[in-house]
């Protein structure tokens, strides 16, 4: 059939203007701010087409944000190891979306399952790409990404080990090069609460930062969705509980703690040089939990000696607290409250009315520099924020002070040599169905 040349030149000229981005340092929150320019781009389509990797709660999340962001923009593509969960997660979408239906613009052709069908949507016409999986499938399909020249989303952590963040790292020195825009799903870096209160304490408002405490002490997640009767393979009974997998997820400290401890490192200005702490398995020890733990208390040394005490727990009936704090030499600060006290000078944060969603602000200030060419790469924080919380898995499971060169170095791949349903995973049940738990002491975490 003959073609469209005009409708083709404009394909192209929106494709060549959406990869020509720039590389650079966090952005600082106030890319929200920034209009829009209606003149952006060439031949005058302005639409982003937006691919989805990865349909659960935090992906169709992350979706639903990026299609709620000012100018215009679709969702083309979705892939899922599961189509039950890519099916589930577009109804979703739909009901959320019945006012702007035209947001979505997604045919059977470009609906993906399977452990490949992340390269189909890569490979599909998208701008941007939101990558949402388990996170140990993080590096690989950055990579891919990259390689293809997309603009990402991803979402924290960038993966459960060493060797993983290291690949992030790399593939960002190419996203670099490319000038490609990243975004990753460490929202407190978008939320003006943390953004005032950290300024603050950077400015000297309570001194030297002495210490910091950090929790992300809750009752737990979702409890494992399948039966082992109810998948096909181990592979298939272990993607669908993925939260309980070490390779998978990366364990709480990893999946969820990265939060605070992103904010640790934030407030101090780098990260850690060591790390120390304990951990186990006092509540949910039932073979169903796969091989994580339910509690980990580690302490991070900075290089100028102060701490971070951090704590982390999913045990039900607790003491809950999802907080961050700061001890200065001049006074302290509830930094997730938003309150600084020090001395004769208090200071507190004034929540405006309405007050923004950090997890919108984060896709709205993505997208915006997408379309202004701005400045925008997230990367390195994410994964040196994923590092420190791999680096107090191993203080937790090893029960030994580890430091950070060594982490970072380590060669321990908790990855499958493949991926397929008949493959086997790195941790593999007893003829009971048990699998074996990390022993402080025992286990070699390096």
């Amino acid at each position: 059939m003959p073609t469209d040349s005009n409708a083709e030149n404009k394909r192209t000229s929106r494709r060549r203007f959406l990869k020509s981005t720039t590389s650079a340092a966090l952005g600082s929150g106030v890319l929200a701010n920034l209009a829009i320019s209606s003149g952006a781009f060439a031949a005058g389509d302005d639409t982003i087409r937006v691919g989805l990797i990865g349909c659960g709660g935090r992906g169709g999340g992350a979706a639903l944000q990026a299609l709620s962001t000012q100018g215009n923009v679709q969702l083309v593509a979705m892939a899922d190891a599961f189509e039950d969960r890519l099916e589930g997660c577009l109804k979703k979408l739909e009901r959320k979306l019945a006012d702007r239906p035209e947001r979505i613009a997604l045919d059977e052709d470009h609906k993906f399952a399977g452990f490949h069908a992340y390269q189909q949507v890569i490979d599909a016409d998208v701008d941007l790409v939101i990558l949402a999986t388990p996170p140990g499938f993080r590096p690989i399909h950055f990579e891919a990404a990259v390689n293809a020249g997309k603009h990402i989303f991803m979402e924290k952590p960038v993966a459960t080990d060493a060797p993983g963040v290291r690949s992030v790292l790399a593939a960002n020195k190419v996203a670099q090069q490319k000038n490609l825009k990243v975004g990753v799903g460490l929202q407190r870096h978008h939320q003006a609460l943390y953004l005032e209160t950290i300024g603050r304490i950077k400015e000297g408002a309570i001194g030297n930062v002495l210490a910091l405490r950090v929790y992300w002490n809750s009752y737990g997640v979702w409890e494992p969705r399948k039966e082992r009767s109810e998948c096909r393979t181990e592979m298939e009974y272990q993607m669908r509980n993925w939260y309980y997998y070490n390779w998978l997820s990366g364990d709480h400290i990893v999946e969820q703690h990265i939060h605070n401890l992103d904010v640790a490192n934030w407030v101090k200005g780098g990260v850690p040089i060591r790390a120390h702490g304990m951990g186990g398995r006092q509540v949910r020890t039932d073979k169903r939990y796969g091989d994580i733990f339910d509690h980990h208390a580690v302490e991070f040394e900075y290089e100028d000696g102060s701490r971070a005490f951090s704590q982390c727990r999913h045990i039900p009936n607790t003491w809950t607290s999802v907080t961050e704090h700061a001890i200065g030499s001049k006074g302290t600060a509830n930094i997730s409250g938003g309150v600084i006290e020090s001395g004769a000078w208090n200071w507190q944060y004034d929540k405006p009315k309405p007050n923004p969603d950090p997890y919108q602000v984060e896709h709205d200030n993505l997208l915006t520099a997408i379309r202004n060419d701005t400045p925008y790469n997230e990367a390195e924080n994410g994964a040196l924020a994923t590092m420190t919380s791999i680096l107090g898995r191993m203080a937790s499971y090893g029960g030994k002070p580890v430091e950070w060169d060594q982490a970072f170095a380590s060669e321990q791949s908790l990855m499958p040599e493949r991926f397929d349903w008949d493959a086997t995973p790195v941790t593999v049940p007893d003829e009971e169905g048990v699998y074996r738990v990390p022993t402080p002491g025992v286990s070699q975490v390096l």
